[in-house]
C-alpha cells in the first residue's frame, strides 16, 4: 500500500503539506482533487521519488512498477507502434537481449529469453498496443507512422498509450482526458475500471471521476482527506462538513437559492425531450452540489448582449471544408436568442470545423452564412491563447476594450476569473494553461456577445471554475454552440445535441447516454460489415459456403457465448451499481456491507472485462477465420 505518515512539503517559501496522513490500498482507484496551487503534481512528484518530503516519510512497496504519462514526447523518428511498445520496460530490454543473443549464437539464452518473453506475454505485445491507439483514436495505418508526424495532441495521445502499456502496479495520471475526444474518453473510462493496479488520478473531469474512481482525495488547508465513493458522493460529504461550520451557512444558502431558481425556470419551459429531462435532472444535481463550493474563488456572469435579434445568425445549405473538399454538406443552422446547442460526433467529423464555420473564420465552399447586423460573436478556441500579449497584464487586455472603464471596474470584474489583486497587474507570458484559458473567457464575457462558441473551453480549467463558466452560462441570453468531452458542461447548458458525423450535421434524437449506445452499435456495425464482406468474397459455391459455416460454428459459438455471459454480467453489475447508489451504505453501521459490494463490484468488472476480451477475441478469429476461407 502507499502510506503518507506526517509529510511536510513546502515548495519554495510555500507550505503544500503539514503533518499530512493518507493510505491508499492496492487496487484502489483515487481521484486527486484540490485548489490549483495545493500540491497535486506535487504529490505525483514525491510518489515518483523525484522530491523528498520535508518532514514524515512517504512509502510504496519496492517491487511496484509505476507509470505515468510523459509531459513531453521526444522527437524520434521511430513509428508510434514502437513508441508504445517502449512503455514495457521489461519487454524491451528482453528484445534487446534476444537480439544479443542471436548475434551471438548464444542458443540457451535465447531459449532463456523465450520463456520470459512467453511469461509475459510478449509475444502479443503489438496486438495489445494496437488496441491501445484504436481505442485512444488512432486510425489503421497510423502504428507505421514516424513520431514526428503527429501534432502536439496526438503525440500526448502517444504519451498515455505508452503509460497504458506498462504492466505498471501504480497509475499516475494527471488531466489524462485533456487531449481527448468524447469517444476516446469513453474508451479510456473502461480501461481504467478494468485495472488491475493502484490508479492515481488528477482530472477536472467530475463526469470522468464518477464513473472511474472508488476514493477521492482531496487537498485543503495543507492536508489530504480521502473520501469513499465518487467525486459526486464528495461533493456532498463536503457539503455536509461546510454546512456545520456556521460561517458557511449563509453563504450556501444564498447559493442553494441561486441554483433552484435556474432549476424552476428550465422546468417551466422544458418539454418531455429526453434531452430536456436530461438537463433537468443535472441541474437539480447542481442544486445539491451547490453548497459544497461555496469558498470557490470564481463568480462572474454575462452581462446581456449588445443586440438580440432572430435569427442571430443562419446557414443555408452551407458546406464546409478545405482545398476546396467538403467535410460536412448541406447544413441547415438558424440560431436565436436562447438556443444552446451542443456537437458531437467522432474525432476528425469535423466539430472544430464547423464551429469556424459559424464563427466566419471560414467561408462555407458551397450555399450561405447569414449574420444579423450589429451582433457581436465571442468565439473560444484553445489557440486564442497563444494570441494573447505576453507583456500585457489581465488588466491591460481589458483595458484596450474599454477604454472608458475605471481600473476598479475592470479589476473587480477580473477578480471573478481568479485574477485579485497583483495578479490582475502581473504579464501574461508565465501565466499556466488554466490562468490563459480563464482570461480568454474574461475577455469573451466582457465583450457581451449575442452568439457564444465554445470549442473545449474546460481542457485547462480546475473543477472550480468549470462549475461557475456553467453557473454563468445558465444566464447567458444569446445563443450558444459547444463543443467539449465535458459531459457535465453538455448536460447541464445545453438544451439539444448536434451530431457531426460521415459528413452531416444534424440534430440527435436522444441525450448523452444514447449518444454513448450510438458510439457502441457503430462500432459493432463497422465490425459486421468488415466480416459480411470478407465472407461474402470467399463464398464462391454453395459447397464451399456449406463447408466454411460447418467450420465456422465453434467460433461462432464462442462469440456468442461471449455475447451471452457480457449480457448477464452487465445486468448484474448494474443492479448493483442501483444498490451502492443508497446513500445509507457511505456510514459507518454499513461500512463492512459497503465493502464486500465493492468487492463484488470489482469481481464483476473483472469477469465482464475477460467476457469482453473473450468476446474480442473470438470475434477476430472469426473475422480472421471468414476472410481466409478457413
Amino acid at each position: 500500500m502507499i502510506k503518507f505518515s506526517q509529510v511536510s512539503l513546502r515548495r519554495g517559501s510555500k507550505l503544500l503539506f503539514e503533518a499530512a496522513n493518507l493510505i491508499i490500498h492496492p487496487a484502489q482507484r483515487v481521484g486527486l482533487t484540490g485548489a490549483n496551487g495545493t500540491g497535486k503534481s506535487s504529490l505525483f512528484a514525491l510518489l515518483r521519488d523525484e522530491l523528498h518530503a520535508d518532514t514524515g516519510d512517504v512509502s510504496i512497496p519496492d517491487v511496484w512498477v509505476t507509470a505515468h504519462v510523459a509531459q513531453e514526447t521526444p522527437a524520434v523518428d521511430i513509428t508510434a507502434m514502437e513508441y508504445v511498445l517502449q512503455g514495457d520496460v521489461e519487454l524491451s530490454q528482453l528484445r534487446k537481449a534476444l537480439a544479443e543473443a542471436e548475434a551471438s549464437g548464444d542458443g540457451h539464452e535465447q531459449s532463456d529469453i523465450h520463456e520470459k518473453l512467453q511469461a509475459i506475454d510478449g509475444y502479443t505485445a503489438e496486438s495489445r498496443a494496437g488496441k491501445l491507439m484504436h481505442g485512444l483514436g488512432f486510425k489503421p495505418g497510423q502504428e507505421t507512422m514516424p513520431v514526428t508526424a503527429f501534432s502536439g495532441g496526438w503525440r500526448m495521445r502517444l504519451n498515455l498509450a505508452q503509460a497504458l502499456m506498462c504492466r505498471s502496479d501504480l497509475l499516475l495520471l494527471d488531466e489524462p482526458t485533456n487531449h481527448l475526444d468524447l469517444e476516446a474518453v469513453y474508451w479510456l473510462e473502461e480501461w481504467l475500471r478494468s485495472y488491475p493496479g493502484t490508479l492515481l488520478v488528477i482530472s477536472h473531469d467530475r463526469d470522468f471521476l464518477d464513473r472511474v474512481v472508488t476514493h477521492i482525495a482531496h487537498i485543503e488547508q495543507q492536508g489530504i482527506k480521502l473520501y469513499t465513493g465518487s467525486y459526486s458522493d464528495f461533493e456532498l460529504a463536503r457539503a455536509e462538513h461546510l454546512a456545520n461550520q456556521q460561517s458557511a451557512y449563509q453563504k450556501q444558502q444564498r447559493e442553494i437559492a441561486h441554483m433552484r431558481s435556474f432549476v424552476t425556470r428550465f422546468k417551466a419551459k422544458a418539454t418531455k425531450a429526453r434531452q430536456a429531462q436530461s438537463r433537468i435532472k443535472a441541474l437539480e444535481r447542481m442544486e445539491k452540489i451547490a453548497p459544497a463550493h461555496v469558498d470557490s474563488p470564481f463568480h462572474f456572469s454575462f452581462l446581456p448582449p449588445t443586440r438580440l435579434t432572430t435569427p442571430l445568425l443562419s446557414l443555408d445549405k452551407a458546406a464546409v471544408g478545405y482545398n476546396n473538399t467538403a467535410l460536412i454538406s448541406n447544413v441547415e443552422m438558424s440560431l436565436a436568442p436562447g438556443d444552446r446547442i451542443g456537437l458531437l460526433g467522432p474525432n476528425g467529423a469535423g466539430k472544430s470545423t464547423l464551429i469556424k464555420l459559424i464563427a466566419g473564420v471560414i467561408e462555407p465552399l458551397a450555399g450561405k452564412r447569414k449574420e444579423a447586423r450589429d451582433i457581436r460573436i465571442g468565439y473560444f478556441a484553445q489557440h486564442q491563447l497563444e494570441q494573447l500579449r505576453p507583456d500585457d497584464t489581465p488588466l491591460r487586455h481589458l483595458m484596450r476594450l474599454d477604454a472608458k472603464a475605471s481600473e476598479q471596474e475592470l479589476r473587480d470584474f477580473l477578480g471573478g476569473f481568479g485574477f485579485h489583486g497583483d495578479k490582475a497587474l502581473e504579464k501574461v507570458a508565465p501565466f499556466s494553461g488554466g490562468e490563459k484559458a480563464r482570461l480568454v473567457l474574461a475577455i469573451l464575457v466582457y465583450q457581451r456577445p449575442a452568439v457564444l462558441l465554445l470549442d473545449e473551453p474546460t481542457n485547462h480549467l480546475d473543477l472550480e471554475m468549470r462549475l461557475a463558466l456553467t453557473v454563468a452560462l445558465q444566464e447567458f441570453d444569446g445563443a450558444l454552440v459547444v463543443v467539449s468531452h465535458d459531459r457535465h458542461l453538455l448536460r447541464t447548458v445545453t438544451d439539444d445535441l448536434w451530431l457531426v458525423s460521415e459528413g452531416q450535421a444534424k440534430e440527435f434524437d436522444g441525450d448523452l447516454d444514447d449518444y454513448r449506445q450510438w458510439l457502441l452499435s457503430k462500432d459493432k456495425q463497422e465490425k459486421k460489415t468488415v466480416v459480411s464482406a470478407a465472407a461474402n468474397n470467399k463464398k464462391q459455391d454453395r459447397q464451399a459456403a456449406a463447408a466454411l459455416r460447418q467450420k465456422l460454428q465453434p467460433i461462432r459459438n464462442k462469440v456468442k457465448s461471449a455475447e451471452n455471459q457480457m449480457d448477464k454480467l452487465q445486468k448484474s453489475l448494474s443492479e448493483l451499481e442501483n444498490e451502492l447508489a443508497d446513500n445509507s451504505l457511505y456510514t459507518d453501521a454499513a461500512k463492512d456491507k459497503l465493502k464486500n459490494l465493492l468487492q463484488k463490484q470489482a469481481e464483476l468488472k473483472s469477469a465482464l472485462e475477460q467476457a469482453e476480451m473473450d468476446w474480442m477475441d473470438a470475434s477476430e478469429q472469426l473475422e480472421a477465420a471468414e476472410a481466409a476461407g478457413e
